[in-house]
């Protein structure tokens, strides 16, 4: 017997399984059917595995990691250009106002402190309703 004998494995369809193979097997891009029905059976096992175990198949698998190379570049080309604009207005404040070493080092520290109650959710409103608030206070300006 030869070794093509021995994997033969005798398969009933009904009519609508086997159209769906004549329809797709040369699209897929396959030789035959029998290839066509070897990936898809491929494919299936591959799927219940992953279902089983938690482990994503490699198409699946291979697929998610390519998005997630997409959106990181597409991130990374982003926050490049937000610290550009953040640079320019930082450099255009400082062209304009003259600032001593104590005052950034108060000013970073209550940033800080500030992001961090916020979970980094900051709003303009926020800091516009703080900022009306601490001048209630300190009308020395004005005066």
């Amino acid at each position: 017997m030869s070794k093509k004998e021995e994997n033969r494995f005798p398969l009933r369809l009904d009519d609508v399984t086997r159209w769906k193979i004549e329809c797709w097997y040369k699209k897929s891009g396959c030789q035959s059917r029998n290839e066509f029905v070897e990936r898809a059976v491929n494919f299936y096992a591959d799927y219940l595995a992953g279902q089983e175990n938690g482990v994503l198949p490699a198409a699946i698998q291979s697929a998610i990691d390519g998005r997630l190379s997409l959106l990181e570049d597409r991130m990374a080309r982003i926050l490049y250009k937000l610290a550009v604009e953040t640079d320019m207005g930082m450099s255009a404040v400082l062209d304009c106002i003259q600032v001593d070493a104590d005052y950034l080092r108060r000013l970073r520290s209550n940033s800080v402190k500030n992001v961090k109650a916020t979970n980094g959710l900051l709003t303009f409103e926020q800091k516009e309703k703080e900022w009306v608030q601490g001048a209630e206070g300190d009308d020395q300006w004005q005066g």
